[in-house]
């Protein structure tokens, strides 16, 4: 087991294990490397050539999703697929749920597609088939509970339209692989003399399903090299488990740990933050991360009135400092805990002319117009795939409406045979003027699947384009948009024509090229901007395995990050820890810590208290900066104070409340939302006595310590927790608890 820390160099060390081995007489066909994105598989394949040559190439390596698709477009017969299986990505999968839910006629409020895909999706990366979920009697007891009793039905049922349509979803690549492997013993036993040396990346990232393929081809020969860090183990929320990597040695006794220590991609004084924030983690690998580095600037800390001038800060800090010290736009990121928080800083950034790039937003994959042609695609090789038809069979327009599409679904389902069978057969199944329209459709796609077999990859998807009438219809549309998607249509094409003239792959086919695209996962969606001058701007989840030389993260507050929802269990807490550590070690040269003392969240201003995690930050290495009333840098003594004033104030407002009578597990109660580090822009009146919290009515004029003179707006709750909301001028609504408060009547 390598344990890697941040920067400090896995990819150059998995590049040369993998070369060693290849060295020393092992063959390369019996070598299998398994990543968590298309990008690092194909950045650690460049690297291997560049050492081995073209040696590399024979090399099983890839996602964990795109080997074992390969290995199941071979096997798949044995468990009853098709090898020309079509894979659902989640926006097919929902749109099948959808259906299913307006079948049965239940309420899509309860029973939202969302939560049921996720329920499913997390059924079966902890493999339970739908068969163990109806008999689980805990698992029933919990739908019960949630009022939610037909989970269950609606899994068994999607699982069957699945099945007759020769569809896997992304989650059965791995399930089904683990059904092959358990129930066919010749199968599994074929891998492992295969797969002689297994390496697998990012291991602490693996779900219970990974980890239990992993674990069963290791089986044989026990040559398992695995890489990670716990301490960016942050995927938890996917199913990840941490415990893959803590727990390792239990299941290899004869383990020898190797431990990358230095980080080389940071300055001293990052690395130093990130260790002593990381090491508030109870549950963790043991490892002294360092740099030899420069020192570096010290962390900078900046708080803002509001999210709006959290985002004008940014900004403003990214044009200084790209004029001064000769950056390009592309050396800075951006990163916040939700999607959310992007507004305020694209609005600042567009203000001052500063080009950005959002990530994770509406992959060219996903367009309309991109997945239109594609479900043309899908039909050609699996006509059985009921999404893809009921995408298609009216668009361009046919005759073939909702109605149409309702009659061939029930008549399948009556005849318990596939909507193709329907469609290729109308006369059989159903009456009425529209059996010529479905027989010209098949014959339409059943020309397409006889084409394929004659041209190449480009050549196929053109003639599909052309025929389809994709082409045609978007051609007559002259808006922009129209333009638009007619111009991502061509940039399909043309992505199809490079992929038939690559030299480093033997299967060229349109079938093959439609499997890549199926297996992109969502880090490798966002396309390659590395030559964009644009300045960065994601999730924290997103940056994982980016670098930037500056990096800005923001909404360091209570509540946001760490998140309100982590807070009801150490674990969650850790996790969430473990993401800032992650922000962190984005950054190369200079990292920028920035907080909003009041956020409106949900439509109303509320009032934020900086994050724990700046709390758990040395002191030493840190800068702290007032942006107003008068900009000014505290030293380290004045942070010293204002640090036992947030822990003070954390204490009073954090203590858990006690273990419920059930024996849960301990909570962390609520945070009223506090105002101590607000600047003192106000000078209070002499003799300020504040009243007691039952003094107070709606419409009095009062005074605050910091904010000054406002009006209280209205008051909720009951005593002592009266919750007041008060306007300030030039401050807007604040909400108070009063008996924190200090309010004075103004008489």
């Amino acid at each position: 087991m390598i344990v890697a820390g941040a920067g400090s160099g896995k990819t150059r060390v998995i590049t040369y294990r993998v070369a060693h081995l290849i060295e020393k007489g092992v063959d390369a066909f019996n070598i299998l490397v398994l990543t968590f994105t298309n990008k690092a598989s194909k950045d650690m394949r460049e690297r291997i050539m560049n050492v081995i040559g073209p040696e590399a190439k024979n090399i099983w390596m890839g996602t964990f999703h795109s080997v074992f698709a390969k290995i199941l477009r071979v096997e798949a017969e044995k468990i009853g697929y098709p090898s020309n299986f079509t894979i659902y990505d989640s926006d097919d999968s929902k749109s099948l749920i959808r259906a299913i839910l307006r079948e049965m006629q239940l309420d899509d409020k309860l029973y939202n597609a969302n939560f049921v895909h996720n329920r499913i999706s997390s059924a079966k990366n902890n493999l339970v088939s739908h068969f163990e979920y109806m008999e689980n009697p805990e698992i029933q007891a919990e739908d019960v509970a949630n009022k939610r009793p037909l989970l269950g039905v609606i899994y068994e049922t999607y699982t069957k339209r699945c099945f007759k349509a020769g569809a896997m979803d992304f989650d059965d690549l791995l399930f089904k692989t683990n059904v092959l492997l358990k129930n066919h013993p010749d199968v599994l036993n074929k891998y492992q003399q295969k797969f002689k040396y297994l390496m697998v990346d990012e291991y602490q990232d693996t779900n219970f399903s990974q980890y239990t393929i992993v674990k069963k081809l290791a089986a044989a020969y026990q040559n398992i090299c695995v890489v990670g860090d716990d301490a960016q183990s942050i995927y938890a929320f996917r199913g990840a488990n941490i415990q893959n990597i803590l727990n390792f040695e239990r299941d290899y006794p004869d383990l020898k740990v190797y431990k990358l220590e230095q980080n080389y991609r940071s300055t001293q004084n990052i690395v130093e933050v990130a260790n002593s924030i990381i090491a508030n983690n109870k549950n963790q690998l043991e490892k002294n991360v360092f740099s030899d580095n420069e020192s570096g600037d010290r962390i900078k800390v900046q708080r803002a009135f509001t999210d709006n001038e959290e985002g004008k800060i940014v900004a403003e800090a990214i044009v200084q400092e790209r004029s001064s010290k000769g950056y390009n736009y592309n050396d800075f990121a951006i990163l916040y805990r939700t999607n959310a928080q992007s507004r305020a800083m694209e609005e600042a950034l567009r203000k001052l002319n500063v080009p950005y790039k959002i990530y994770g937003g509406l992959s060219f994959y996903q367009r309309k117009e991109i997945k239109d042609l594609i479900a043309y695609f899908r039909l050609t090789f699996n006509p059985a795939d009921e999404e893809a038809i009921k995408r298609v069979i009216n668009y361009p327009k046919r005759g073939l409406g909702d109605t149409t599409v309702e009659k061939i679904l029930v008549a399948a389902d009556q005849h318990d045979t596939t909507m193709w069978q329907v469609i290729c057969n109308p006369q059989q199944y159903i009456q009425g003027r529209i059996a010529n329209q479905l027989n010209d459709f098949a014959v339409m796609i059943q020309s397409f699947a006889a084409e394929a077999k004659k041209l190449d990859a480009y050549e196929t998807a053109l003639y599909i384009a052309q025929h389809s009438g994709i082409l045609k219809e978007l051609h007559s549309d002259t808006t922009d948009e129209g333009r638009g998607r007619h111009e991502n249509v061509q940039e399909l094409l043309n992505g199809i024509k490079e992929f038939g003239e690559r030299e480093d792959i033997e299967d060229r086919s349109l079938a093959v090229f439609m499997q890549d695209i199926a297996l992109l996962t969502n880090d490798d969606k966002g396309g390659d901007d590395k030559n964009k001058d644009t300045v960065s701007l994601m999730t924290i989840h997103s940056s994982k395995g980016l670098e930037f030389k500056n990096v800005f993260v923001v909404g360091l507050e209570e509540n946001l990050f760490p998140s309100q929802m982590s807070l009801n269990s150490r674990t969650d807490l850790e996790e969430e820890r473990r993401l800032f550590y992650v922000a962190v070690t984005r950054a190369e040269k200079k990292l920028t810590l920035t907080y909003a003392t009041s956020r409106y969240r949900w439509g109303t201003l509320t009032n934020c208290e900086p994050s724990r995690f700046i709390d758990e930050i040395n002191a030493r290495y840190l800068e702290i900066e007032v942006v107003k009333p008068a900009k000014s840098t505290l030293s380290e003594d004045s942070f010293q104070s204002e640090r036992k004033s947030w822990s003070q104030q954390r204490d009073t407002f954090s203590k858990p409340k006690p273990a419920s009578a059930s024996g849960s597990s301990t909570s962390t109660a609520p945070r009223p939302k506090t105002t101590t580090m607000l600047p003192k822009a106000h000078v209070p009146t002499p003799g300020f006595t504040p009243d007691a919290a039952n003094a107070f009515q709606n419409g009095m004029d009062v005074e605050h310590e910091k904010f000054g003179f406002g009006k209280i707006v209205s008051l909720e709750g009951t005593l002592p927790d009266v919750k007041a909301t008060v306007f300030f001028q030039g401050l807007g609504n604040k909400q108070l608890l009063l008996k924190f408060a200090k309010l004075r009547i103004v008489k």
